[in-house]
């Protein structure tokens, strides 16, 4: 972003108020520290109430009236809630579900975003806002839309099917070719046209998995695009730095979606007692945009609620160490949704700062709480810059896909990937969640679990990786399937890969509930989901299978490659002595590698390493609520207090946050 300040924000929507009420809301923002509003992205029958008619006078007017209290605008195109005009009477326009089930009016995302007259009245819109508000003093920021596809998935309609066909011919050039691809003479589902090809709507069984597959990366690619309009549009009037806010849940490829937008942000709502999933947004959004803060574009005060669910409550202080978290960990931008509370909707009940008759929440004293850690840390945050990890691990919204397809007994690749970050973070590496096309550059040891497709840049980037010195740990999960979703035939896991690995893949199968226990680094566990079983060729057994069907055959793997090594997982250990078996396994080559940014922290308690001038700043941040420690291995001075703190044993109180300096 353009200014060098962390903002403290909420979401607002001044059109569903009055001006009496809009200008209490404005005098309590300031009371509350708040520093930037998010408007707009709901807006359009506002903006446009009949088609054609289109006003954005009173926008232009709050941005302005915003500004002159000291508020900031990040300013969204309103294209979620397309207006009834749009909707009523044009079924064709309207998202399909899988079943073939047409989205009416009303709630949002219901209309198809491929549909070419909903493109032509947003691209309308979208100029007229970037024209008329472009160039505002008080807009520093753009949001495209608002978390695509949180709702929906991959849209059935037909126009989607005409794209999808154009899509299919630009990406196989010959029907012929995609027959071969994808095995098309099985079941007698061969196509002689690219118009025969259909869309993964009702059938008797499953698809094939190339077909359902393929059609999910063409959605993503397709909602990518409409971004790209969008932003392209926009920058023909305004040089302000655009993003959209978007999470792992959703049905799209972040790293596409980001790859054209300026800046990274995200949406979460993760309880307290969740806030291992949080520092995993924030240590993937950091390397989305590898070198731009990211922002937290919604968070709540307190709880999520809908009028069918709700959250439990934060406790009091765990707002403002996940304010301070996300900060340091390379945010610039901390903001709830929403600011003042619903009177109407479907999402009456969401937590807020102020409610809907104008009075303080039961979040609103963490407000004012993460308002204060703000000022505290912004001189400090804004001067120095977050140290990238030496470990990384590949989060892939492609095989996210692919396990989507192929969940096996319900597997869920959000939940898989967030599992295994929990074990990296706890063993208190620092570490970094890079997308697939993540620079390796300065990193020392990669994990690559639950990525069923390995592209050829892929294995070309790993294998330099390790050559160069790196330490690469494949698996569990990783490299059974082609890029069309089909089996290699050449080996289990592909030639190349088992190649340079120096293994042979004798058995891929669900090995949990077959009496299988990997034993390794003086450990023991039962193994669990879809895993290979190695005869080593080149490599070393590290890990050993007692009992089930493959006893003394190996499921973890070493071989020395230049001048790193690969190592293979081929299951992953289960239970309370998986996780030791893992943890045993991270620590071992973390050490290999030459891992340096790790430090000694009790669990529930963060470190994020930060760097001035060639010293070095940890922002310490007890996450659990349980206070914990953190082992200094020299003095350093607290950077807030000014005192010196000598080495040895540093303990934080519940919530609390220290900053210091070596």
């Amino acid at each position: 972003m353009v200014n060098q300040k962390l903002y403290h924000g909420a979401a607002y929507y001044p059109e569903l108020w009055d001006e009496k009420t809009i200008e209490e809301d404005i005098k309590l923002m300031k009371e509350a520290g708040i520093n930037v509003a998010r408007i707009g992205e709901f807006a359009w029958s506002q903006m446009e109430p009949a088609e054609g008619d289109i006003n954005l006078t009173f926008f232009e007017e709050m941005i302005n009236k915003l500004y002159e209290n000291g508020i900031d605008t990040v300013m969204c195109t309103p294209t979620p809630t397309p207006p009834i005009w749009l909707s009523h009477g044009h079924p064709e326009r309207m998202y399909v579900e899988s079943d073939g089930t047409v989205m009416g009016h009303g709630s949002r995302q219901h209309v198809c975003t491929n549909n070419r007259y909903f493109r032509e009245r947003a691209a309308i819109i979208t100029e007229q806002i970037a024209q008329a508000l472009g160039n505002l003093p008080g807009l520093i920021g753009w949001q495209i839309d608002n978390e695509f596809k949180c709702h929906v998935a991959e849209c059935m309609c037909e126009t989607c099917k005409e794209l999808w066909h154009e899509w299919l011919q630009q990406r196989y050039g010959t029907i012929e070719q995609l027959n071969e691809a994808w095995g098309t003479q099985i079941w007698s589902e061969y196509y002689h046209s690219f118009e025969q090809v259909p869309q993964p709507g009702p059938a008797p069984f499953l698809h094939n998995s190339s077909l359902k597959t393929m059609y999910q990366i063409f959605s993503t690619e397709k909602i990518a695009e409409f971004a790209d309009e969008q932003a392209g549009i926009i920058r023909k009037h305004s040089a302000a730095p655009i993003t959209h806010n978007s999470t792992v849940f959703f049905s799209v490829d972040n790293e596409r979606l980001f790859k054209n937008l300026d800046f990274a942000s995200f949406d979460t709502y993760a309880t307290s007692d969740s806030y291992q999933n949080y520092l995993f947004n924030c240590d993937l959004w950091r390397n989305l945009k590898k070198g731009q803060s990211f922002w937290i574009m919604e968070t709540s005060t307190s709880y999520s609620a809908s009028l069918e669910s709700y959250a439990t409550p934060h406790p009091n202080g765990y707002l403002a160490a996940e304010a301070v978290a996300s900060y340091a960990l390379g945010g610039q931008a901390f903001c709830y949704w929403l600011w003042r509370q619903q009177k109407a909707g479907c999402e009456q009940p969401h937590g807020s700062v102020i409610s809907a008759w104008g009075k303080p929440t039961v979040g609103y004293q963490n407000v004012l709480e993460v308002e204060k850690a703000r000022k505290e840390i912004e001189g400090i945050i804004t001067d120095s810059i977050p140290l990238q990890a030496e470990a990384a691990i590949t989060y892939s919204d492609r095989a996210k896909i692919f396990l989507k397809t192929e969940p096996h007994k319900n597997l869920n690749y959000r939940d898989l990937i967030t599992d295994f970050y929990k074990q990296v973070l706890n063993s208190g590496i620092h570490r970094d969640l890079l997308p697939e096309g993540g620079n390796l550059d300065g990193y020392k040891l990669l994990f690559t679990p639950f990525v069923h497709y390995l592209s050829q840049d892929y294995l070309q980037k790993a294998k330099e990786f390790v050559d160069q010195g790196g330490v690469w740990i494949v698996g569990p999960i990783t490299g059974g399937r082609t890029e069309h979703h089909t089996i290699h035939t050449d080996a289990a896991l592909g030639m190349e890969l088992e190649d340079y690995a120096g293994v042979e893949t004798l058995y891929t199968f669900p090995i949990e509930n077959t009496g299988s226990v990997g034993e390794a680094f003086n450990c023991s566990a039962p193994l669990g989901l879809w895993s290979s079983v190695f005869e080593p060729k080149n490599a070393v057994s590290v890990g050993t299978i007692s009992g089930g069907l493959t006893p003394g055959k190996s499921f973890l793997t070493e071989h020395e490659q230049g001048k790193g090594k690969i190592v293979m997982l081929g299951s992953l250990p289960m239970g309370k002595e998986g996780e030791k078996l893992l943890q045993e396994l991270i620590l071992k080559y973390a050490s290999d590698a030459g891992i340096n940014r790790r430090t000694d922290v009790s669990e529930g308690t963060i470190v994020a390493p930060r760097e001035k001038d060639g010293r070095e700043i940890w922002v310490m941040v007890n996450m659990d609520g349980q206070g914990g420690r953190v082992s200094l291995p020299q003095k350093a001075v607290d950077i807030l207090t000014k005192e010196e703190v000598p080495q040895g044993e540093l303990k934080l109180e519940r919530y609390e946050y220290r900053i210091i300096q070596f």
